[in-house]
């Protein structure tokens, strides 16, 4: 899940909430940078505000439907008009609540948009490196890279935060589950491994390490 607001106080709960709920959140505080994440097709559903610093979810859910950006889109608002709703709705939004809202309505939207749209098969892009969920398949420069499912499940961990330093204990919670079922050198070693095969075709600065803090993607 992305959140989109410039409340603290909404971003942290919805995260603690949503993460409670079994879902991933990444939450950022305006609107340039919502579209900037909303647009790389990474989220199952994206939670946006209205009133937003430096663009309006308006505009951001208008721009990210011109892209073809089908991600369901549930537009939260301080404005109960029946205007207001119609307008969200007419640009492409699948829900609309009003703030306050209760949570619980909140995650029942959430669930129904989901379900409407069905399983998360959408095409991660960024610049020549393009992932498909659907089929597991990764290509760069349009050539085909091979990889085993761990190596792609770490690639796409990161691939959705793009230029976000993931530690591995990140890592290990997104591609093996966490829980101690693995351990932080086995990131490493799998790192290694997608390091070579990118490596192979072009992309061996693809995956970066930030020395004492992890690994990330240069989406540049």
């Amino acid at each position: 899940m992305l959140v989109v607001d410039d409340e603290q106080g909404v971003r942290d709960a919805l995260a603690r909430g949503l993460a409670a709920e079994g879902m991933e959140v990444r939450s950022v505080a305006d609107g340039h940078a919502g579209l900037q994440e909303a647009s790389t097709g990474a989220y199952d559903a994206v939670v946006l505000d209205i009133m937003l610093p430096g663009l309006s979810g308006y505009r951001v859910l208008e721009a990210l439907r011109a892209e073809g950006v089908a991600t369901p889109v549930l537009l939260l608002s301080a404005k109960d008009g029946e205007v207001d709703q119609a307008d969200g709705l007419d640009l492409g939004a699948d829900g609309y609540l009003v703030k306050p809202f209760s949570f619980v309505v909140l995650v029942a939207q959430l669930r129904a948009m989901l379900r409407r749209s069905g399983p998360a098969t959408t095409r991660v892009v960024h610049g020549a490196l393009s992932l498909d969920p659907a089929s597991r398949s990764v290509t760069w420069e349009g050539r085909d890279v091979e990889l085993s499912a761990r190596e792609f499940a770490v690639l796409h961990a990161l691939a959705v935060h793009p230029d976000s330093v993931m530690t591995r204990d990140d890592l290990l919670a997104a591609v093996w589950g966490g829980g101690g079922s693995a351990s932080r050198n086995v990131v490493e070693v799998y790192v290694g491994y997608l390091r070579r095969k990118l490596a192979a075709v072009g992309a061996g600065e693809l995956v970066r390490t930030e020395r004492g803090r992890g690994y990330r993607l240069d989406a540049g």
